[in-house]
């Protein structure tokens, strides 16, 4: 699947963040975060980051997902969307977890 970025080219004072996972391809989560509780508010024009934790329940069930983060303004329906795949791999004993995360810079 692929994922338009849309450039806002102005401060942002407000919005939100919205993760889904994805196990499989099955749509299994979803939560939303106030952007602003996310990073300080406004975002200047030019690069920003973004730092986000996700805990994972107790039993994970091992496999392929993916997590998408959508991030929309207050007046802009979606600045950008962020997604990224990975597995989860039991060990001999603990769970581990493998991607291919890259550091990803949004521009706005």
């Amino acid at each position: 699947a692929s994922y338009e970025c849309i450039f806002a080219g102005q401060a942002i004072t407000g919005g939100k963040a919205v993760i889904e996972v994805y196990f499989f391809g099955f749509h299994i989560h979803q939560e939303t975060h106030d952007l602003c509780e996310e990073t300080s508010c406004p975002i200047t024009v030019g690069n920003f980051v973004l730092s986000y934790n996700q805990v994972l329940p107790g039993f994970t069930p091992p496999g392929s997902y993916k997590l998408k983060m959508t991030l929309s303004g207050a007046r802009i329906k979606q600045l950008t969307c962020i997604s990224f795949d990975f597995k989860i791999n039991f060990g001999a004993s603990e769970s581990s977890v493998s991607d291919s995360l890259s550091a990803h810079q949004v521009y706005i």
